[in-house]
């Protein structure tokens, strides 16, 4: 996410956009973006079919206000490591006005050259964002799947959390340290380990998912997606939910 902005087309968009090839970049939105689970490796089958199937309230009780939020998109990227599949993750730089210092998935709001916000603009806006931050090259990822527009009520935005696979992996890292702080990749074996997961308390008391990976305390809206993605895809393993973090 980008200074100023945030982490919204749900599942329907998906059927929109469907078809060949990788990501299209265009500058007005014209060119339709794919999204394709074909190819994807077998072990990642079971978030793509959680694409097509699941519903917004099973992955969040904070839903999108009628014709209210800022429309923003996440890109949620899978890919290969030394350590097996993994997620790529981005701690904001502190300095951000949002959701400072939190680590989050890469992404952002919608620019008006990503395109309409119910159409390709999110998937747009995923792969922009994900290239302004990480230095990730759009063309080495595959698009497989768009999950229902979420809602982030403290800052007002509208999610669209769009699933891609990492086909072709480029170097990433920390582009302007104004926006991020650090850029990693976590294993999903650390993130279904029951020794990394906790219940984390916020002063206000929020209680909700955590993990305690990379030397990050992993929270907020992207713990909850990350939590669900585990649930749903049947990789979860039995953890202390009485186990608590408190947000310092």
């Amino acid at each position: 996410m980008t200074r100023g902005s945030g982490p919204g087309a749900g599942a329907e968009a998906a059927g929109q956009v469907r078809g060949g090839g990788g990501p299209a970049l265009g500058g007005t939105g014209a060119d339709t973006v794919p999204v394709r689970a074909d190819g994807v490796p077998a072990w990642l089958e079971p978030v793509a079919v959680l694409a097509d199937s699941v519903r917004p309230e099973q992955l969040s009780r904070f839903l999108p206000p009628d014709g209210e939020g800022r429309p923003s998109a996440v890109l949620i990227l899978f890919g290969e490591g030394e350590r097996g599949p993994e997620l790529l993750l981005i701690e904001r730089s502190a300095a951000l006005r949002s959701h400072a210092g939190q680590p989050s998935f890469p992404g952002g709001a919608l620019d008006p050259e990503d395109g309409d916000p119910d159409g390709d603009g999110p998937l747009r806006a995923a792969l922009r964002e994900a290239r302004e931050e990480t230095g990730l090259d759009p063309a080495g990822v595959q698009i497989f799947g768009v999950l229902p527009r979420l809602y982030i009520p403290v800052s007002g935005f509208v999610v669209t959390p769009v699933l891609g696979w990492w086909r072709e992996p480029s170097p990433v890292g920390v582009v302007d340290p104004a926006e991020t702080a650090r850029v990693f990749r976590v294993p999903l074996s650390d993130l279904t380990d029951p020794a990394n997961r906790a219940t984390l308390i916020h002063p206000s008391g929020f209680r909700g998912p955590a993990f305690l990976v990379e030397g990050a305390l992993v929270w907020g809206f992207t713990a909850g997606l990350i939590d669900k993605i585990v649930h749903y895809a049947g990789w979860e393993r039995p953890w202390d939910q009485d186990r608590t973090v408190p947000l310092a």
